[in-house]
């Protein structure tokens, strides 16, 4: 999406919300108009939040006057499990750990470790223990590994969860579900697509297209009210909703 669609997209949106989410599956930082984005953004008034697994923090070059103004880094730590060499894990640690010290102050921090349950990640989750441990003048045990939040230092927090199945990916479906799609939050593609929740990355609920269609008659079609009244009801009335892993639990 150019920076032209993007401030397209912030100007059909304006009306909903102040606040955007960075992610869907991709890496925001690769975009090669990364910083233009987030310029655009703050011109418009966003409160921005990004999500990254923070393995192109070295390479970014983006002004610091930029970044500053981002409310929140979500980096997602479990992803270098399967996409960080052994050797060069601790380095990429230290990249995130030393760009976290660096903002902090100016933007809020979850360094995710959302793996609890998957196999061999145990020596892992220790090893990025010791490093934030170090980094931070800490001495955590195992036992946060089993708390949803811990608090690093201001602003800066470690967040657990359980490794989920994408939706779809769930071979036995189950129809009693609560979600946030719709709740509090839709997605929007880099073609435009409006789908119902940001784990659908290959818009097969999509809903429409932000450059064509009003997002108001989106939000108010059939399939949409359907979609949030049956989550209201703890029901998923979609196919793929029923074969998704995230699991809400209220």
């Amino acid at each position: 999406m150019s920076p032209q669609r993007f401030e397209e997209v912030l100007l059909r949106i304006k009306p909903f919300t102040r606040y955007i989410y960075l992610h869907v599956l991709g890496e925001p930082m690769l975009h090669p108009h990364f910083g233009a984005l987030l310029q655009l953004a703050f011109q418009h008034g966003f409160n921005v939040n990004v999500t990254s697994n923070g393995s192109l923090l070295g390479r970014l070059k983006v002004e610091p006057s930029v970044l500053r103004q981002v409310r929140q880094f979500n980096f997602s730590l479990h992803d270098a499990v399967e996409n960080i060499p052994p050797e060069g894990l601790e380095d990429y640690l230290l990249g995130v750990c030393n760009f976290v010290k660096a903002y902090q102050g100016s933007c809020y921090f979850s360094l995710r470790l959302w793996n609890a349950g998957a196999d061999g990640v145990s020596a892992f989750n220790r090893y990025c223990l010791d490093v934030l441990n170090r980094e931070f003048g800490l001495s955590m045990t195992d036992d946060v590994l089993s708390q949803r939040s811990t608090t690093l230092a201001d602003g800066i927090y470690l967040k657990n969860a359980a490794r989920f199945q994408w939706p779809g990916q769930v071979a036995e479906g189950c129809a009693s579900r609560a979600c946030y799609a719709l709740r509090d939050h839709i997605a929007i593609l880099s073609d435009g697509s409006v789908v119902p929740c940001c784990l659908d990355a290959d818009a097969q609920l999509r809903l429409g297209n932000i450059f064509t269609d009003d997002l108001q008659a989106l939000l108010a079609s059939p399939r949409a009210e359907a979609i949030r009244k049956g989550f209201m009801n703890r029901k998923a009335v979609e196919t793929l909703c029923q074969h998704c892993g995230f699991v809400l639990d209220k």
